[in-house]
């Protein structure tokens, strides 16, 4: 009797456990103190079972925020853009404004900057979560909510400006108001003109 094969479930859990460990020693010890043999004695494994998938601490840290986010911010359907996007900014924001989140965030452009070895991982990780609404944007498009010929990268930028600019500066919350508000604005930039005008 052929016995089951357990290696990918291994390596899964594998996985799993380093993403995991990476997640809390950033939060404990920042960027700056972050090691791969800190990670792997916490996660459980050998170094090179680090190695083996990722280069340097910068990429594991980008997929382990990365990670993070996608298992923590829905992509909505409700059939409707205007809610899609409501819901999709309050989760957004909502992880952004906790303060271990945002210190992650900020290492993370704060090494990209530093050290381009660091910059690939966080780019693919900011990529990432721009594809996340642009498929947002492009379902509101397919239903004609959105005008034909609209830059959707455009308002892509729009959206991830007032996250980027409110997390770094500080001056005012990313809160329910400002998801609720920046969905209102997105869909009027993005409405035919005849809708937008009321047909006069």
């Amino acid at each position: 009797m052929e016995r089951p094969h357990t290696g990918r479930r291994r390596n899964e859990a594998a996985r799993d456990a380093i993403i995991d460990a990476a997640i809390a020693l950033l939060q404990d010890v920042g960027y700056e103190g972050f090691t791969i043999e800190r990670l792997a004695k916490d996660a459980g494994v050998g170094k090179q079972t680090v190695y083996r998938w990722w280069p340097s601490k910068a990429a594991v840290i980008a997929e382990a925020v990365g990670t993070r986010a996608r298992h923590t911010i829905p992509l909505p359907d409700t059939g409707e853009l205007g809610t899609d996007l409501t819901e999709f900014f309050e989760a957004t924001f909502r992880q952004s404004e906790d303060p271990a989140v945002l210190n992650q965030l900020k290492n993370m452009m704060a090494a990209s900057i530093e050290n381009p070895e660091t910059a690939a991982p966080f780019q693919e990780f900011l990529a990432n979560r721009r594809a996340s609404l642009r498929t947002l944007l492009e379902r509101g498009a397919e239903r004609q909510e959105i005008a034909e010929g609209t830059d959707l990268d455009f308002l892509t930028d729009l959206a991830y400006g007032l996250l980027w600019y409110r997390g770094l500066i500080g001056h005012r919350p990313l809160d329910a108001d400002a998801a609720h508000k920046l969905s209102a604005a997105l869909v009027a930039a993005g409405l035919p003109r005849a809708a937008a005008t009321g047909d006069r």
